[in-house]
């Protein structure tokens, strides 16, 4: 029941958007004095104001229904699920591997590198800074 509200809430939103950029605004009626008024006769001698305008107040009206449909049918779920981290996942809780440890050294350098000729190298077999 909501997806269907939720398709008529788009189709209606669109709607309502035609129907407002197809009017004409109040700075339009001065054109008719220049010959351009000839336009409008396809929905008779008022023109086509009277037409959209109840035709966008119905198609808002009715937007404004289905929002407050789908607030209500969001706001009083049954589910349990309240939120997306509270759905069950699909993979079981599984712990995760512990990080190895990170150095604090620049360039990710570990403090117990076995050296070249098997000893290990530590911060001792850096040369001492000249006094």
């Amino acid at each position: 029941m909501q997806s269907i509200a939720l398709v008529l809430h788009v189709i209606l939103s669109v709607g309502v958007i035609g129907l407002v950029l197809i009017q004409h605004g109040k700075g339009a009626d001065a054109g008719a004095a220049f010959g351009s008024g000839a336009s409008a006769t396809v929905f008779g001698a008022k023109g086509s104001a009277s037409f959209l305008t109840r035709t966008t107040t119905i198609l808002a009206a009715l937007f404004f229904a289905t929002s407050l449909f789908l607030f209500y049918m969001a706001a009083h779920r049954d589910s349990a699920v309240r939120s997306v981290t509270d759905a069950p996942g699909l993979i079981e809780d599984v712990v995760p591997a512990a990080p190895p440890e990170v150095s604090d050294l620049p360039g990710g350098v570990e403090t117990d590198v076995p050296a070249a000729d098997g000893a290990t190298s530590t911060e001792s077999d850096l040369p001492a800074p000249a006094e």
